[in-house]
Formats: structure tokens, sequence, C-alpha cells
């Protein structure tokens, strides 16, 4: 079967979670036949990692991660201290990186900033290709996929072969497991804003004030109030920033200056 087919793209899709562990088998079996092991994880700011229909850790029942691994799980701070996680924060697309910094198709100033020392033991690896996996309501989740030669340092070669492939197959099966596990809405049904909420909070996100955007909009204070205040409710948020923040993770303003 060729690296990157509808057969293996179906293979590594999560329908149901009793589907979850089939799905990771495929994963693991097609970064194995191309001489990786693969490292997922569904969120990046939790140290818990995948797992299947029963509880079990995918990590260690299906990709092989065993005891004598330096494993990511048992690391509370790997969101904050590994440069690959880092770098799943400034890049949505496959990379490489090892102690010598990170590759990508398209140049990224972001990654270059990233300080890298010690990167094997901060990254548990010396050379990984990472793939980044952007979801909704800022969740951020990423596979890394690590040499079997432990030794091998260069990825040059497998990068070019074989990240758009791993890329499309980790992130059809982290997005899909997301979506199948996911237990809770992040926003209810009813979060859809109106043309006056977006309005108000476009200001409130540059930082004017409730009076400042009521001179702007021609309206009185307590009607800009009034529809921070509503858009705040059906977005499910506890005060004025957060709510800004999860209008900016829907696409309704943006937080560029």
């Amino acid at each position: 079967m060729p690296l990157l087919s509808q057969e293996n793209i179906d293979a590594v899709r999560v329908k149901s979670p009793e589907g979850i562990r089939s799905a990771a088998e495929a994963l693991h079996r097609i970064a194995m036949d191309n001489g990786m092991r693969a490292a997922p994880a569904h969120d990046i700011a939790d140290k818990r990692t995948p797992v299947d229909a029963e509880g079990k850790m995918l990590a260690t029942e299906v990709f092989g991660w065993g005891d004598e691994d330096r494993v990511w799980w048992r690391n509370s701070r790997i969101a904050l201290d590994s440069p690959l996680t880092t770098a799943c924060r400034f890049e949505s697309l496959p990379f490489w990186a090892n102690a010598e910094g990170f590759r990508t198709r398209e140049p990224n100033a972001y990654l270059a900033s990233i300080e890298i020392g010690n990167f094997e033991q901060r990254a548990m690896t010396r050379a990984a290709i990472g793939v980044p996996v952007h979801l909704p309501f800022g969740q951020i989740g990423a596979v890394s996929f690590n040499p079997l030669d432990k030794s091998k340092t260069d990825l040059t070669e497998e990068f070019d072969l074989l990240s758009d492939a791993l890329g499309l197959y980790a992130r059809t099966f982290i997005a899909t497991y997301v979506q199948v596990m996911g237990s809770t809405q992040a926003l209810p049904p009813e979060s859809r804003l109106s043309k006056r909420e977006v309005e108000c909070l476009r200001w409130a996100a540059i930082g004017k004030t409730d009076l400042e955007i009521s001179m702007i909009m021609s309206r009185s204070r307590a009607t800009v109030r009034f529809h921070i205040h509503n858009a705040a409710t059906k977005l499910n948020a506890v005060n004025r920033s957060q709510t800004v923040f999860k209008a900016a993770q829907l696409g309704y303003i943006s937080l560029q200056t």
C-alpha cells in the first residue's frame, strides 16, 4: 500500500470510542513501517495522553512506549519545557527538529527564537518530526514521530518523504479522537454573536472602555454594557477579558493590533 492512501486515512479516523484502539494501531503501523514511533498528545497543556474506550493509555498499550523509555507524561512541565511543544504553539504545519534547531518547508521566524539548549534532555529525543494539531477553542494537540534509531539526529530525508502524509494521518487521528471523546461542549450551541455584540467586542479588544465605545458607536453606555454582557453569556465567559478571548478564538474578532 502506498504511504498516502484513502485506506490509511480511513484507518486512522476515530469514529467511536470503541474504534479508538484500532485507529491508534493503524497510526502506529504506518509510523513503524517508516522507521518511526508515534507519540500522540490530544492537548499539549495536559500531561494525560489519549486512552482507549476502556481508559487504557495508548502510548503504552499501542504505541510501544515502555517503562524503560523517558516518557513525556511523567513530566508535568513538558508543555512548558519541551522545545517541540513550544514549537506547536507557533507552527501549524509539520516540522522537524534536533539540537541545531527547527526545519520547516516554509520559513517561520518564531521557531528561530525558541530556546533549544539541552535539546535532547528537554525534548526526550535527539530528533523528531512534529505535527501540530490546532483544534477548536484554542486547544492544541500534537504527534511527535521519533526515529526508531535513537542515535539518528538528521531527519532531512525522512521529513521530505514522510511529513505531508504523517501530518495528514496525525491530524486525522487527533482531531477525530478529540471529537469522539469530548464529554462536554466548550461552548453552548446558542453562541452565535450579533453584529452589535461583535462591534462592541472589537473595540473592547483594543482597550476601549464602555464610555469610549458608546461615543464611537453613538449608543448609550448601558447599551454597550448590555451587548458585552450578552456576548459573555453566549460564550460562557466569566469576565470581559475571557469574552474577548473566546470571541477571537471563534473568529469573530482579531486580536492583532
